[in-house]
């Protein structure tokens, strides 16, 4: 009974005990008679005798304390104030159980590296207000859906509309998402998303006090193709619609399609000259379905330049801003990287996240591939060499831990990368842990759960401090954009010999590349060089044919 009141810390309150029990006093003169002499040493030998004792002290001992303090310290930095609102890029007006990530996300990245244009604030508010009056459930999209139901065109439209259809997988998704907001917020409509079985919950809803999300009795999702008698270019080749603006908008058709597909590496003739979106500007509702980067081709357009420079004075900020505007993780996927970024990532000094994406249309072996790696890290000073010298230990202070982050479908790149920092020490004395989330060895973008762990680990990836990812991976591009990082792009080997010369390259700017720019025949006759008429826009290092803005 006795040692259960102990640990239960339970008092003894009989006379003996307390005689037992040693005073307050008593216990003061022990404790200053035992550091007595470390007083002495001090007082005669100042910080020579500090340093003796830390010389003794066990190395060990050392290294934990010091670990400690700085996981510590380095917990407290992440838990203490940071910029939820993204310098006013987010609006306040969110329940944030409803999205966790919505003000979390921000905590653990990097500060941007571009200021948010006090513009576009001002725009993303406007458009939050006028998807308030617009959205679903509202009078406004009641009417816009009985003009719809008609078979005709509305004139003179309160409200219109821009439909956004997935295509491809989640990389791409994020991509043609982003872009078809910036046309949203350029055109003044309102953006509604598709949101099938596979796409449910996996985003937070972005704008208060509404919904993006495409109610299910809308009749038009399916069956969109290039060939659709419906889209844009069909009508223009069928003189449905004509460049003079000829005829009643009311005698258009109820809506227009907009195909924004790649097909081999190009948009299709008449989707980015300004004529072509004065006609489409005459449309009530727009279907668009699109795989592709096009924000891009805007800025080809004159049309929109002065409210593009004024949104984005730094060009290269369009998917940095847009992207963590809209694009939250919902609660499942945000608890996928909450639990694996504060269990493996939180701890270490330092971030590096390695991406590997196999290209379907050029296989790669695991050992090329693994090679490409090691060359580029080595290259670039991205990972330490290791040494044959198992008990190899850092000069001075405590080893430093780079956490490394792989990213893939396989699991052979963690194994073999684990193996390596497991089994041998570092020239340098680091510690080099190494981490995979999943590896689903295919991609199922069917699959709720499997594009759930792919935006976690997107996310996962975008709160490192240096990145690897693959070249012509829009994951790769969705990752590095959010983080704001210039990636080292791993190049795709040769298909002759299926080697890279070069191993990686770092990317001129954080954001995407369009692999397919569009055909400029409003211009002239053979398609201009854009690159030779607008300054910001560069070929892309890992697609020379594409555009990406700097």
């Amino acid at each position: 009974m006795g040692s259960v009141r102990a640990v239960q810390g339970e008092r003894d309150p009989s006379p003996e005990a307390e005689k037992r029990r040693p005073s307050g006093l008593w216990t003061v003169t022990v404790v200053f008679l035992l550091a007595l002499p470390l007083l002495l040493l001090f007082f005669l030998f100042g910080d020579r005798a500090v340093a003796s004792i830390a010389a003794d002290y066990p190395a060990w001992q050392r290294f934990k304390v010091q670990s400690s303090g700085n996981a510590s310290s380095s917990r407290r930095a992440e838990r203490g104030a940071h910029d939820r609102l993204l310098g006013g890029l987010l609006s306040p007006d969110f329940d944030a159980a409803t999205c966790l990530s919505r003000y979390e996300a921000s905590r653990r990245w990097k500060p941007s590296p571009f200021p948010v244009s006090p513009y576009l604030i001002r725009k993303l508010r406007q458009y939050e207000a006028n998807h308030r009056r617009c959205g679903p459930g509202t009078a406004n999209y009641r009417d816009a859906m009985a003009q719809l139901m008609s078979g005709r065109n509305a004139d003179r439209a309160e409200c219109k509309y821009v439909v956004w259809l997935p295509l491809q997988g989640l990389g791409n998704r994020m991509l043609s998402v982003v872009s078809t907001f910036l046309y949203a917020l350029l055109a003044g409509r309102v953006l509604l998303v598709h949101e099938p079985p596979e796409m449910e919950g996996l985003f937070c809803e972005p704008f208060p006090g509404t919904s993006w999300v495409l109610p299910p009795d809308f009749p038009y999702t399916d069956g969109f193709s290039a060939d659709t008698k419906e889209s844009y270019v069909n009508m223009l080749e069928n003189n449905i619609v004509r460049y003079d603006g000829g005829g009643d908008a009311g005698a258009l058709p109820a809506y227009v399609y907009f195909h924004l597909e790649q097909i081999s590496l190009r948009l299709q003739n008449h989707t980015f000259c300004e004529e072509d979106h004065r006609v489409l500007g005459r449309f009530n509702w727009m279907v668009l379905r699109s795989d592709s980067y096009f924000a891009v081709a805007l800025f080809l357009m004159p049309v929109y330049r002065g409210e593009l420079d004024r949104m984005f004075p730094g060009k290269a900020s369009v998917f940095h801003h847009l992207g963590r505007y809209l694009l939250r993780p919902g609660n499942r996927a945000w608890g996928i990287v909450e639990r694996f970024y504060d269990g493996y990532l939180a701890g270490g000094d330092e971030r590096l996240g390695i991406q590997v994406r196999i290209a379907p249309f050029l296989p790669i072996t695991f050992e090329v591939m693994y090679e490409q790696i090691a060359r580029c890290a080595r290259e670039h000073d991205l990972l330490p060499q290791v040494t044959g010298d198992p008990g190899a230990r850092p000069a001075s202070g405590a080893a430093k831990v780079k956490a490394v982050l792989v990213v893939s479908l396989k699991p052979e790149y963690y194994d073999k990368l684990h193996s390596v920092y497991y089994t041998n020490a570092t020239a340098t004395g680091e510690v080099v842990t190494v981490f995979q989330p999943s590896h689903d060895q295919d991609q199922h973008t069917e699959a709720l759960a499997h594009n759930e762990r792919a935006l976690a680990e997107i996310f996962l990836l975008s709160y490192s401090d240096r990145l690897v990812t693959t070249g012509f991976s829009t994951f790769g591009y969705a990752a590095h954009s959010l983080a704001g990082l210039r990636p080292w792009l791993l190049l795709l080997p040769d298909r002759a010999t299926m080697r890279a010369e070069v191993a990686c390259v770092r990317s001129a700017s954080v954001e995407p590349c369009l692999h397919s720019p569009p055909s400029l025949v409003c211009r002239a006759e053979q398609d201009l060089d854009p690159v030779a008429h607008v300054p910001f826009l560069r070929p892309c290092e890992d697609a020379y044919f594409g555009l990406k803005l700097i």
